[in-house]
């Protein structure tokens, strides 16, 4: 299996089926980190395309990157910011105000509680600051520090130091809940 800085090469020189494999290998993951900033499917769509549109476009540029997986996910996560600005000076807010589900009848046993503790868990990720969200969002999707480092464009040091205060927080919260 080609690393994906072969097959990056072999598409700069026009050989199309490499994008499809680094489509098909990185597609996945990149759709979940995407969809955590976009929850609507249309709009992680097509922030996943623009996203493969600039490998096609600007794939020289992810050259100078420490791999083509942290390119991907630096232009997928400026895509969701620009989206989110752009939807801010427009005025378009999004819904906030959505109706509440009402409470599930409540059963003994422990597949409850563990759905509690999973849901008290969303509900504290739900709560992290951007930039904490974002260091938790990233290392879900399985990169190192260093690929962080570099979609963040922040120093490792801050990368580790957010990663520790996102575990501190959701822990704090999750037992004060429990």
């Amino acid at each position: 299996m080609p690393s994906d800085e072969a097959l990056l090469e072999s598409l700069l020189a026009g050989d199309v089926r490499s994008f499809d494999a680094l489509y098909a290998r990185h597609e996945r993951r990149l759709f979940g980190f995407i969809r955590r900033h976009h929850p609507g499917i249309e709009d992680a769509e097509d922030v996943l395309h623009e996203t493969f549109l600039a490998l096609l476009r600007d794939g020289a540029g992810a050259r100078g990157a420490p791999s083509l997986r942290a390119w991907l996910f630096q232009v997928a996560r400026n895509l969701c910011l620009n989206r989110h600005r752009s939807r801010r000076r427009a005025g378009q807010a999004l819904a906030a105000d959505a109706p509440v589900a009402p409470a599930a009848p409540s059963f003994p046993g422990q597949a409850l509680e563990e759905r509690q503790r999973l849901a008290l868990l969303h509900a504290a990720i739900a709560r992290l600051p951007v930039d904490l969200a974002e260091v938790y969002q990233l290392r879900a999707s399985g990169m190192s520090y260093d690929e962080m480092a570099s979609v963040l464009a922040i120093p490792i040091g801050t990368v580790k130091s957010r990663m520790h205060a996102v575990v501190h927080r959701l822990r704090e919260e999750v037992h004060r809940e429990l």
